[in-house]
């Protein structure tokens, strides 16, 4: 076999192996995704929020792989998401005093937010909020990405 076969095949493998792992990353947790509670479900916490928020696309730290889109709702007890996120790992629910819409925002005031819970899934969640969350000191809901330090979506809600 010649040296450029061998480095061709070579290459090809790395290539595909590389690719393999991106496409694992990427759907790992989605098949490991539990399954999102029902619009029905969502639809009846949100008779008793108390704030509403939108996730928009458009954001300025959003792009084609980290994004969400839909309402969210939020009471004393929990806040809730009728909507659609990009798929990921380790996303966290945070509160936030300001507006973030980026990585580089949401790093400068991590300090000041409240992480709140876990998101295990991508079209719709409920995530229950610890005792003593005070809503009213906080204005923005924001999914980050712990794992990789992505900015997923915000939405202000007052």
């Amino acid at each position: 076999m010649s040296i450029k076969k061998i480095v061709l095949l070579t290459i090809s493998h790395i290539a595909v192996g590389v690719l393999g792992f991106a496409a694992g990353i990427y759907y790992l947790p989605i098949l490991i995704a539990p399954t999102a509670p029902s619009s029905e479900e969502i639809n009846q916490l949100a008779l008793n929020g108390q704030f509403q928020a939108q996730f928009e696309r458009a954001l300025a730290g959003s792009d084609a792989l980290h994004w969400g889109e839909g309402q969210v709702f939020l009471s004393d007890e929990v806040v809730t998401f009728l909507g659609q996120l990009a798929p990921g790992p380790d996303y966290k629910l945070y509160l936030s005093p300001t507006f973030v819409e980026n990585e580089a925002e949401f790093e400068q005031a991590k300090a000041q937010m409240i992480q709140v819970g876990d998101i295990n899934t991508f079209d719709n969640f409920i995530v229950t909020l610890p005792k003593g969350v005070n809503l009213a000191k906080y204005n923005t809901v924001i999914v980050w990405c712990e794992s990789f330090g992505e900015f997923i979506t915000a939405g202000q809600y007052q």
